[in-house]
């Protein structure tokens, strides 16, 4: 009769099949609808520019591992998502120098200087976006309008103009008086002002779409984001559901809620400190954009609310079964071990 053997390894005890790159992979599928549609509206400059962020991204991520003397991490396709949601949440008509220096913080500052993929405590790709938009506001806002199709003259002779966000928040109490802003119809599409992945609301939800039905992500942090915002604005906007659809479709609610919010290192891990996370984004995002100077609020929501991170997940995971809360001591009893 053989003896049997207890064979003890570490956790984690349950496995997955899945991989980093594999799931990287499937969110650089999900923003191709995006990323194609910007060069529609925005030609080919659309493309050159997301070039540079993905190709410094992984350049500067080869070199500061390289310095670091740490193991070679490019393979993994997390640069390379970095580098493609920076790029859509910049103007086309951003200088590609500009862009370059916003990968370099996103990847070495943000992501590397904290140990790497999953040490990161700030959405890397959102972070660069505000640092950019403080260095180089002028250029941040500068603001092309999408062309269908694009014209061949875009670099040189570009129209621009304010997004509709920027039209909203100075009319929002009086949304019938609001002038200038495109039709539901071309706020679907994107035929309007804005970042490259800001503007066609289409490609932003079958990329979404995408990743909910590969279960990539979870459907709690978008869905309570994007319905939070929704509540507020419906009340903001006295029941007008034409308001609530500019304020859905207009800005980068979307891309923040399908593929920055969801962003595994830098959201809870829990259904509850998804939920959290979800409404508080929502909340001040809405908050911002109803009450502050900026017509956008979707990246400091994000950032405001990863630094969160931490304390909702202390308050939202479970205790250990069988875990009970030491009891304090009376004040006899401190005084008796005194």
């Amino acid at each position: 009769m053989s003896a049997k053997r207890l064979t003890v390894s570490a956790s984690p005890h349950v496995r997955s099949a899945e991989t980093t790159s594999g799931i990287m992979l499937d969110v650089i599928i999900a923003l191709v609808p995006a990323l194609a549609m910007s060069a529609v509206y925005f030609g080919l400059r659309a493309l050159v520019l997301a070039a540079t962020t993905v190709a410094t991204a992984v350049a500067a991520e080869y070199l500061s591992r390289l310095v670091m003397k740490r193991d070679n991490t490019i393979g993994d396709l997390s640069a390379v998502v970095t580098g493609l949601i920076l790029a859509l949440n910049l103007p086309a008509s951003l200088p590609l120098w500009m862009a370059a220096i916003g990968s370099v913080i996103a990847i070495v500052i943000v992501k590397q200087m904290f140990g790497g993929i999953g040490q990161n405590f700030v959405n890397p790709a959102i972070t660069a976006r505000i640092i950019l938009m403080f260095s180089f506001p002028a250029q941040m806002a500068n603001w092309v309008r999408a062309e269908f199709p694009a014209a061949p003259h875009y670099i040189t002779d570009a129209v621009t103009g304010a997004t509709p966000m920027a039209t909203l928040n100075q009319s929002w109490r009086d949304f019938a008086s609001a002038e200038g802003l495109p039709s539901l119809r071309e706020m679907l599409l994107g035929v309007h002002g804005g970042s490259m992945g800001e503007v066609c609301a289409i490609a932003l939800l079958a990329g979404g779409l995408y990743l909910l039905l590969r279960r990539v992500i979870s459907p709690i942090i978008p869905f309570s984001f994007i319905g939070t915002v929704a509540v507020i604005m419906l009340i903001a906007g006295k029941g007008n559901w034409q308001f609530l659809c500019y304020e859905l479709l207009g800005g980068g609610l979307l891309l923040g809620a399908f593929f920055m919010a969801t962003d595994y290192t830098t959201s809870p891990l829990g259904a509850k400190g998804r939920l959290i996370f979800g409404i508080g984004c929502g909340v001040i995002t809405a908050v911002i954009r109803l009450f502050g100077s900026l017509p956008e609020g979707v990246s400091f929501s994000i950032i405001l609310m990863n630094i969160l991170v931490p304390h909702i997940e202390r308050l939202t995971t479970p205790k250990p079964f069988g875990y009970e809360k030491p009891k304090k001591e009376s004040k006899e009893q401190e005084a008796a071990k005194a």
